[in-house]
């Protein structure tokens, strides 16, 4: 796991001799991800520098550090991820007379790319990986990026002049990075709480997409090819369903499930995992344990607030398991203390707030581990959403009888739908429940890609909140193409995978986990195990109104029901209550109509409006004025 960063200027040019010193400066911003060690490799002739900063996992000498040139002196790669099978890669390679000089996964992936070409070891190589490949006989630079996005990989081409990097903030350091604020990006922003790709928050910069390569030659336009597709993958296993029965079925999904958790425990420095008490945290934990001789560091981190305090959950499930188990409770105040960092830890604006608590278990656990499997991706995989569950209900209310239905759910105030709810039994009450039933109203016979849309919206009409400009319209057109024909749920899984996942959860563990040197790993979304969970039939994924029935049926082998079954509860913070009381002169600071205006990006009359109804109680606007919140905030950090 490291951070990368590098630059190219292809007709060389004065500056190209800086090239090296330039690169080290931009990888010396990202010493949080990589604080092991720091490389560079520079070919002033070709205007070419790699650098890396390194976080040792695998193979911690020497032999492992990067930018590394491959044995036939053609290639060199500058790399961040794992690969989790390049001892079966190696083997391969060893059989065709390579030679090697460590064990490192780096190594194995780059001479599998000497031996394959980069697609084909793409194709046979397991794992997480961003990386920058140089063909010093071609002259061509190749960024690629792993088939779900779990790590990340900007770009930007500035005249005549290539930048790639980790996060955004090495931009900054190469000194030819001066841009604007893209509105259309932001207006994205102000709906999903994220800048989905390729978009970034600023013009003329781009993340890589999932599953993608780009190529730099000189003289021609950059070249993006797929070499994954998440789409083809669903599709394809829909198309070819598994025949056997569903017991055969769940013991086939606990073999690949155990396979992937097991290649992601392969490391040279101590591992543990997140155990919140949940379904899918839970499970990893669990496979985990089974394929371990001692006791699995696990790690859960409490809160004071009851209704977000999982740790007595976690705990249970840790004893049953046998985990030598860490549980850290954390008080308001440390917890709000981490809202400042935000802005320098995500570069953009990002308004998923379980970023604060993400980021206070990954610091703690960096105390006594440097790797942490994670239970993340199963609801994307496994339909666990609320909005998978209302997806397979939503089919039966089509068009103008359904629209008819949902004015009906939001004509009833949000305190009646709350008195409602009072009277279900407290177990299996959904949190602002008022609120989703209001969210499900304006959803109620609606094509697929737009309730997608709707249930998923920060704003759900970010022109109206925009003070310029309009937003990205592409994004959703490109949610409108993706899925279609597929059956509702599984097209809102699909859309989930594409934008959602990477966008959001994948973006906040990197960061979250990154910015304390902790790598984090998610067995659940190996793209075997994705492939095999939508060749599954539907109510495997979801039955009885309760999404990934397959996980709590496997988990059932491994730890009692009753630890486990409860209503889902999030991994967050109070948010709604903070603005309301610790954090409200600093959100009235920042959301004031005076400093919106002055921003020049928000109009206030709306955010002013959301602001009076959250600290009336008349409406929870917590996310709404969240995502305002983490965009100014950034403002303030990062254009002054």
């Amino acid at each position: 796991m490291c951070g990368i960063a590098g630059i190219w200027t292809p007709d060389g040019g004065i500056d190209a001799a800086r090239h090296g010193a330039v690169a080290e400066a931009m990888a010396a911003t990202l010493s949080h991800r990589g604080p092991d060690g720091a490389g560079v490799w520079h070919d002033a002739d070709a205007g070419i520098a790699l650098a890396q900063r390194r976080l040792a996992i695998i193979d911690l000498s020497d032999a492992g550090a990067q930018p590394m040139v491959s044995a036939s002196g053609r290639l060199v790669v500058t790399y961040n991820g794992e690969i989790y099978n390049h001892a079966e890669l190696r083997a391969g390679l060893e059989a065709r007379g390579v030679k090697f000089r460590g064990h490192s996964d780096t190594e194995a992936l780059l001479e599998a790319i000497d031996a394959y070409g980069l697609e084909e070891a793409l194709a046979r190589a397991v794992g997480m990986f961003a990386l920058a490949l140089w063909d010093k006989k071609t002259r061509q630079l190749t960024l690629a990026r792993d088939r779900l996005g779990i790590k990340p990989l900007y770009w930007a081409q500035i005249g005549g002049t290539v930048l790639f990097a980790s996060e955004l903030k090495a931009f900054f350091a190469s000194g030819h990075f001066a841009p604007d604020v893209d509105r259309a990006a932001l207006g994205s922003f102000l709906r999903f709480g994220y800048v989905p790709a390729p978009k970034t928050i600023f013009t003329g910069a781009a993340k890589l997409t999932p599953g993608t390569l780009m190529e730099f030659r000189t003289g021609k336009p950059p070249a993006e090819r797929v070499f994954w597709s998440l789409e083809d993958t669903v599709r394809e296993a829909i198309a070819n369903p598994f025949s056997g029965s569903e017991a055969e079925a769940l013991d086939r999904l606990e073999a690949l499930l155990g396979e992937a958790v097991a290649a992601r425990m392969i490391a040279d420095v101590p591992l543990g995992a997140f155990l919140s008490g949940g379904i899918d945290s839970s499970l990893v934990t669990a496979l985990m344990q089974k394929a371990c001789a001692r006791p699995v560091r696990s790690f859960s981190i409490g809160f004071d607030e009851a209704d977000y305090d999982e740790a007595a959950d976690a705990r249970a499930v840790a004893a049953h398991l046998g985990t030598d188990h860490t549980e850290f409770r954390v008080t308001a105040a440390e917890a709000q203390g981490v809202i400042p960092d935000l802005a320098q830890m995500f570069d953009e604006p990002f308004a998923d707030s379980s970023q604060i608590p993400t980021h206070l278990v990954s610091r703690l656990a960096r105390g006594h581990v440097t790797v942490a499997l994670s239970g993340d991706g199963g609801d994307e995989v496994f339909a666990g959403y609320n909005r998978h569950v209302e997806a397979a209900r939503l089919a039966r209310f089509q068009g103008w009888a359904g629209r008819l239905v949902g004015r009906g759910l939001g004509a009833l105030p949000l305190a009646a739908w709350e008195a409602v709810f009072r009277l279900v039994p407290q177990s299996r009450r959904p949190r602002l429940a008022g609120e989703k039933m209001h969210k499900l109203g304006g959803v109620l016979g609606r094509d697929g890609a737009e309730i997608y849309r709707r249930l998923c919206a920060q704003w759900p009409d970010p022109d109206a909140v925009l003070s310029e400009g309009r937003e990205d319209r592409a994004v959703l057109d490109r949610l409108d193409r993706a899925g279609a024909g597929l059956g509702q749920v599984e097209r809102m899984q699909l859309l989930d995978g594409l934008s959602y996942l990477p966008g959001d959860i994948l973006t906040k563990v990197d960061r979250a986990s990154m910015a304390a040197s902790l790598e984090a790993r998610v067995p659940l979304i190996d793209h075997r195990v994705i492939a095999f969970a939508f060749s599954l039939p539907r109510d495997m994924r979801l039955r009885h109104g309760k999404g990934k029935w397959a996980l709590r049926q496997l988990l059932a082998r491994h730890v009692p029901e009753h630890l486990f079954e409860r209503p889902k509860m999030g991994f967050g913070v109070p948010i709604d209550r903070w603005l309301r009381g610790p954090l409200r002169d600093w959100a009235e600071n920042l959301l004031s109509p005076q400093a919106l205006r002055a921003g020049g990006f928000i109009r206030p009359e709306p955010v002013t409006k959301a602001w009076e109804q959250h600290l009336s109680g008349r409406r929870n606007r917590q996310h709404e004025l969240w995502t305002v919140l983490m965009f100014e905030a950034w403002r303030r950090k990062w254009l002054g």
